[in-house]
């Protein structure tokens, strides 16, 4: 068969593309069921993480300041932010390897290493370096539970997490930081509050590397429920505008301790 017969394959590395001077994203999609090479990123989705991503580096910044209050306050924007980019990839269809990958990475830096420096910086600090190490365990767990959600995608069911969603214990370190501003002196030397932090953390990072269930609430949308369900959220509602930070962190701790009560139910 001479050349000009041959069937021509596309077999066009991807690194061709690169001509080591510009800045481009390219990936593979799913189009139709076909597998393409794009380049680019979605603009809108990816914006919002990086707000989100802002919103940690800056609770971070506030930290380091002694301004714990705004600290917590720019964690609870960043989780937020988080839970809008997911949903404006998925209405405008524009969901990407990229895109996944960036809001895992965004979500290490404000749900990880944000909140393990607040509640060091507001209340570990003390303890030296076993302060330090709660911390970091939190951290870490952060990180383990964000690499594990990666490689279990389109594995485990969509209803539940494995382990507590690292926004929910980023909101609870948030909250009762919150909380002890406004109830409790400054933890300038070791008290009984500083060893309840650090177990505190301690405990929040645990539950993220956990194989507990909780409830996702990706189909509660979807679904009707009895209409005690709707009382005791109207209810959820009034504790919340009574005192905001003491009631996010009192549904906070009861969702965390559903998770125990899903899993015993799944279990027997």
């Amino acid at each position: 068969m001479s050349d000009t017969q041959k069937p021509k394959i596309n077999s066009t590395p991807v690194e061709s593309e690169h001509d080591g001077i510009t800045f481009e994203v390219i990936e593979p999609e799913h189009t139709g069921g076909k597998r393409i090479i794009t380049s680019g990123v979605y603009l809108v989705p990816n914006l919002i993480t990086t707000l989100s991503l802002f919103s940690g580096f800056y609770s971070i910044i506030l930290s380091t300041s002694g301004d714990y209050y705004r600290a917590g306050l720019a964690i609870f924007v960043s989780a937020f932010l988080d839970g809008m980019d997911g949903r404006a990839a998925r209405m405008l269809n524009a969901q990407s390897p990229f895109g996944e990958q960036y809001d895992s990475l965004a979500d290490c830096i404000a749900f990880g290493l944000a909140p393990a420096i607040l509640i060091y910086s507001f209340a570990l600090e003390p303890l030296g370096r076993f302060g330090m190490a709660c911390a970091f365990v939190y951290a870490a767990c952060a990180a383990f539970r964000l690499a594990r959600f990666n490689v279990q995608i389109g594995v485990v069911d969509k209803k539940y997490f494995i382990g507590l969603a690292s926004p929910l214990a980023a909101l609870l370190i948030a909250c009762s930081v919150l909380v002890a501003v406004k109830y409790i002196e400054p933890m300038t030397s070791v008290t009984a509050w500083t060893w309840f932090f650090a177990a505190w953390a301690m405990i929040c990072g645990l539950l993220m590397v956990s194989n507990i269930k909780y409830y996702s609430f990706k189909e509660f949308d979807r679904q009707k429920v009895p209409f005690a369900v709707l009382l005791l959220a109207v209810l959820a509602f009034g504790i919340v505008l009574y005192n905001v930070p003491v009631g996010l962190l009192a549904i906070g701790v009861a969702y965390a301790l559903s998770g125990f009560v899903t899993t015993l139910r799944k279990k027997f």
